[in-house]
């Protein structure tokens, strides 16, 4: 096995980088501005820059996929793009009303989540087979209960951000913060994200197929604590939902920075 990322790959991740780049632009320091500038009015600001945090995110899985690299440090993250990419393109369509027709946002958004689910399918079409799940040379291995407990975690996140897109009125209801059936099923897929990601972790114990993408994830992370910080007014702190969804993201931050640290750590020992 070479253990490579295909030429085709690599060009799917260099085409959807600027974009990534530009939906952050426009949707985490310029959040107030969505009704003039993004494909639709987005409010409060807050949830904006949710989906904001998770561009950044996705900024540096795809510079991983773009630089020299392995497969086995990427493939765990494309499941989850696709699921991603396919749940935003299903809810497009689902609201199209709700959209800015005749904006050059809106025409890229339509553009991009119409093809990069069948894009991102290819690439894992055409990668399979490249990572034969054998360890690196002084591989660091994944302690069984750190991985499962991340994989319940992501399960808790994976059904939580499928029903919230299931049934975005369930959602609406009890959310931390104001939502639209579209910020709902939005919401949600972010949420199917590090959900799609952990549970790899029940089968695969290798640090090398996660250090990448742990990058992203703690960087995702530390944006949506931040928007926390600047956005709190907009947080309904009656609901439950609000103190628990700000706990649950600081807890994880702190929780992924260990992992990675012990890791890491671990890893430059065993060099």
């Amino acid at each position: 096995m070479s253990d490579r990322i295909h030429p085709y790959t690599r060009v799917v991740g260099a085409i959807i980088i600027p974009f990534l780049v530009a939906a952050f632009v426009l949707l985490y320091p310029l959040a107030d501005t969505t009704d003039a500038l993004f494909a639709w009015t987005i409010l409060p600001p807050i949830t904006a820059m949710l989906l904001g945090s998770a561009y950044a995110g996705g900024i540096v899985f795809f510079a991983h996929v773009v630089r020299p690299n392995t497969w086995r440090s990427v493939r765990h993250g494309f499941p989850a793009v696709l699921l991603f990419a396919t749940l935003l393109a299903v809810a497009t369509f689902l609201h199209w009303d709700r959209f800015h027709f005749g904006f050059l946002s809106f025409n890229v958004w339509v553009t991009l989540y119409v093809t990069t689910p069948f894009l991102i399918l290819v690439a894992m079409i055409l990668n399979r087979g490249e990572d034969d799940r054998s360890p690196s040379p002084r591989e660091v291995v994944l302690p069984a209960w750190v991985r499962i407990l991340l994989a319940l975690i992501g399960i808790g996140s994976l059904v939580t951000g499928l029903v919230l897109f299931a049934a975005p009125q369930v959602g609406i209801s009890v959310w931390a913060w104001p939502l639209t059936p579209l910020t709902a099923r939005v919401c949600g897929a972010i949420l199917t994200l590090p959900g799609m990601v952990n549970l790899w972790m029940l089968g695969d114990a290798r640090w090398s197929a996660f250090r990448q993408i742990f990058q992203a994830q703690l960087l995702a992370l530390a944006l949506m604590l931040l928007a926390l910080a600047l956005r709190g007014g907009e947080l309904l702190w009656s609901r439950p939902s609000a103190p628990l969804f700000a706990g649950g993201l600081a807890v994880s931050l702190v929780a992924y920075a260990a992992l990675y640290g012990w890791a890491e750590a671990r890893r430059r020992r065993s060099a």
